[in-house]
């Protein structure tokens, strides 16, 4: 964490059904030039993120990390969503909330987060000004083969939407090639490891909404792409990336980086990140 006179606090927002979402909240010292709100990856949570979000907020930037129902700080009904459309609901309500707060809103998805973020950004792009997808899994090289699926649908008929499963990605050298941050993977006891049926279906439906989404996608879209990662299947994204609804499109690879961008020591992809956002915040302006 930086020190600067940044303020960091934990947040609640509750959701239409009820649920408290937990969410950690970075202010900058001045007038903020607009918002960033954050959706993590299937076993992730916002204290992975604490790095950049505590750089973006010193470069100005408000900074909003959602951690998703079942995980993070969030303890109610660990690793299970009823389905996708709650959670696309949480993010839309969550973003609709903080309108005309702080400049304008900027959608940040990393990982499996982003097929939310970008399912997000096609239904609701009136709620947004950009689109940021940092090693983005809408197109995985690891997740249930066919006939995992066709056992999941079995499950979901008869009723066994809690049946908890493994995430396939328990090796930590996954993410990341540093062995410290292997190690903070390894132990961190907010990391999910075993999700249910019913969120393992919601996964499905987001990566499919989220990959026939490119042409509908209208808003500034910024994609990241580490160059030696394992998780994502970077050809795919390209070809997705190239779909774009949108001509105001960035699309930057890290040739020597792991998954997970943020555990990157030399990685300038924070610098990149926030020249990105202000060029963006600029043009909103002069609209």
């Amino acid at each position: 964490m930086s020190d600067s006179p940044i303020t960091e606090t934990i947040d609640t927002f509750t959701a239409s059904d009820g649920y408290p979402l937990r969410l950690r909240h970075w202010r900058p010292v001045t007038s903020p030039r607009g918002t960033v709100v954050c959706l993590h990856g299937i076993q992730s949570h916002a204290g992975w993120y604490t790095r950049s979000c505590s750089e973006l907020a010193n470069a100005g930037f408000e900074v909003r990390f959602l951690d998703r129902r079942g995980s993070g700080m969030n303890e109610t009904e660990r690793g299970h969503a009823v389905h996708a459309e709650r959670l696309i609901n949480d993010v839309s309500q969550f973003l609709t909330s903080i309108q005309c707060n702080n400049g304008p809103i900027f959608l940040t998805g990393i990982s499996w987060g982003a097929r939310l973020a970008a399912v997000v950004a096609k239904r609701r792009p009136d709620l947004l000004a950009g689109l940021t997808l940092l090693g983005p899994g809408i197109y995985g090289r690891v997740g249930p083969r066919w006939y995992q699926r066709m056992a999941l649908r079995a499950a979901m008929a008869i009723g066994k939407t809690h049946h908890r499963v493994k995430i396939p990605l328990a090796d930590p050298a996954l993410f990341t090639n540093d062995l410290e941050w292997q190690e903070f993977i390894r132990t961190d006891a907010a990391t999910l490891r075993e999700i249910t049926t019913s969120l393992v279906t919601a996964g499905i439906a987001l990566e499919r909404e989220s990959q026939a989404a490119a042409e509908q996608i209208c808003i500034p879209t910024l994609v990241m792409l580490a160059g030696t990662d394992r998780i994502i299947d970077n050809p795919q994204t390209q070809k997705w990336f190239k779909r774009l609804g949108t001509s105001e499109t960035t699309l930057i690879e890290y040739p020597t980086a792991a998954h997970t961008l943020e555990f990157e020591r030399e990685c300038p992809f924070i610098a990149d990140w926030q020249k990105w956002l202000a060029t963006q915040v600029k043009h909103t302006d002069q609209k």
